[in-house]
């Protein structure tokens, strides 16, 4: 079964600092000639209700079903966001691809910028998800990710060792995780 990219809007979540040009979201960016980049006013100090509030807003106004591609903290903006949103997240978001999702509940000191997308939800999403996780990823642990993927219904994916499956994995267009995409794209 082939997969219609065409019929959807995607838009791209990045987390802190946003997505650089080396990153695979800036690459598929590049990609899809229906995708755009949720921007954020400060992408150094991210702040829950301004990056639920946009991408509330960008969600409403895309003229056709959403595919939200997050990673990192952005993750953690599309789970907070559906949650605060349930109709408009299954009316209007056909899948979610969610990247290395920080665990914005971890204790360590390094984490407190995110802190505030806390306490994760851990209810299921309203529509088909994929959760992909690095085994050496220092913003969440596998089983981690693993137990966010269970609870919020979401299919899940050892991508092996790519750190934080950011801009340093270099990865240019990932064909691996388009194909993961493909996948998703597929249950719908």
């Amino acid at each position: 079964m082939s997969v219609d990219f065409a019929s959807f809007d995607f838009l791209v979540v990045p987390g802190r600092e946003n997505a650089p040009a080396e990153h695979w979201q800036s690459h598929w960016l590049g990609a899809f000639a229906n995708s755009s980049r949720l921007m954020q006013e400060d992408w150094s100090r991210p702040e829950l209700r301004a990056w639920t509030w946009r991408l509330n807003a960008a969600v409403e106004s895309a003229p056709r079903r959403v595919v939200l591609v997050a990673h990192s903290v952005g993750v953690a903006t599309v789970v907070r966001w559906a949650q605060s949103r349930p109709g408009l997240a299954r009316n209007k978001v056909a899948a979610a691809f969610l990247a290395a999702p920080t665990n914005v509940d971890d204790p360590d000191p390094s984490f407190d910028l995110v802190r505030n997308f806390g306490p994760m939800p851990l209810a299921p999403l309203p529509f088909p998800t994929l959760v992909l996780s690095s085994r050496d990823d220092p913003r969440v642990k596998p089983a981690q990710a693993r137990a966010f993927a269970e609870a919020w219904g979401a299919d899940f994916a050892d991508v092996g060792e790519l750190g934080h499956i950011g801009s340093a994995a270099r990865l240019d267009i990932w064909p691996a995780g388009l194909v993961l995409l493909g996948g998703l794209l597929a249950r719908i």
